[in-house]
């Protein structure tokens, strides 16, 4: 995630209703609606932080170490308990886990990323490795786990190029090396990947990043594919709406998009779809589906984005928080009609409470 203002990564908690912003300065924790910082973690107490996980809207916060003055190794994960009555920063941090390779991606129950690897422990109470999983090369740290408490699902790039590898933590074994299902989904690299919130669906993007592909979890049948456009571009994030009714994905074009999952005939078509038969390869473009509604944040400037608060059955929105330190709220309709409600500098918002 490309580093502006100080901020080297952003990502939501798992109801995302929190994002945690890792800094050259430290750490820093907000609630998303209302806007407002809940906490903070500064340089003198973590150094320069190059990823922040957090454990629902709890004082658990995972920190690895990155940046231009770090306190802490890349190679270490460690757990800050910011519940802690201490002002001694080394009596917060509660648990390390250390390995021999920069740690690329860390998911909150707990799930560390390695260039090759991956690996789950147990958590809060008294953590044990699980399981490891091997990997193709995953540089970006790519991975997914589902927030239902039901069904445990982690998504993962698979060893063939544009596969998908998803194990179900809760039927496997602890200590086995159960292989993982694959899903064939690209013909290139894996370049983001998300799960819906019962772990029943599974959405990706290329290294072209034209397309998304969901995929049921269960048949590993491809359900619906949706085009972001046709020009190759590097997908930020991708997010479903709760009830799995829409979802939102950001890109380096400076633009996210929003799609109908529940009633696709929302989304857009191509115009040649009405024309009848067409040759395969245009087949394969006018079936995709378009956007149903978008908007613009900076272009080239990384962001996540997520679904915010319903105000109403008809209308839904959509947050996009980027790494100049921008928030952005918009809320759509079911006919593609998209408004900006809310625009603030985040980074600008002081402390309204102890974290």
């Amino acid at each position: 995630m490309a580093q502006q203002r100080g901020v080297n990564s952003l990502q939501f908690n798992q109801d995302q209703s929190c994002f945690c912003c890792a800094m050259e300065t430290g750490v820093r924790i907000y609630n998303v609606e209302p806007l407002m910082e809940k906490g903070h973690l500064d340089h003198e107490q973590v150094g320069s932080v190059a990823l922040c996980s957090m454990l629902h809207r709890s004082n658990l916060l995972a920190v690895v170490g990155g940046g231009v003055n770090p306190r802490f190794s890349e190679i270490s994960v460690l757990i800050w308990d910011d519940a802690r009555d201490s002002r001694e920063p080394k009596d917060k941090l509660v648990l390390e886990f250390t390995f021999t390779k920069p740690v690329l991606a860390v998911r909150m129950r707990i799930i560390i990323v390695l260039k090759n690897r991956i690996y789950v422990y147990t958590f809060p109470d008294n953590p044990v490795k699980l399981f490891e999983f091997d990997t193709r090369d995953n540089p970006k740290g790519l991975c997914d786990l589902c927030p239902s408490l039901e069904k445990q699902l982690l998504v993962f790039p698979g060893h063939k190029c544009g596969s998908l590898q998803l194990v179900d933590l809760s039927n496997t074994k602890p200590g086995t090396s159960s292989a993982p299902f694959t899903i064939n989904a690209h013909q290139s690299e894996i370049a983001c990947v998300a799960l819906n919130q019962t772990g029943s669906v599974a959405a990706s993007a290329s290294r072209k990043g034209t397309l998304i592909r969901l995929f049921d979890t269960n048949t590993r049948d491809k359900l619906v594919e949706l085009r972001r456009g046709t020009d190759p571009a590097t997908l930020y994030c991708i997010n479903f709406s709760h009830d799995s009714s829409f979802l939102c994905a950001s890109s380096d074009k400076g633009t996210v998009h929003i799609f109908a999952l529940k009633d696709t005939k929302l989304n857009r078509r191509s115009a040649l779809a009405r024309v009848g038969k067409v040759g395969p390869v245009i087949g394969q473009y006018v079936d995709s589906q378009w956007s149903l509604a978008s908007f613009t944040v900076p272009a080239e400037c990384a962001c996540i984005c997520a679904f915010g608060k319903n105000t109403s059955k008809s209308v839904n929105s959509v947050i996009a928080i980027c790494v100049d330190g921008t928030f952005h709220k918009y809320v759509f309709t079911p006919d593609g009609n998209c408004n900006r409600e809310a625009f603030d500098v985040y980074l600008d918002i002081c402390d309204d409470d102890d974290f």
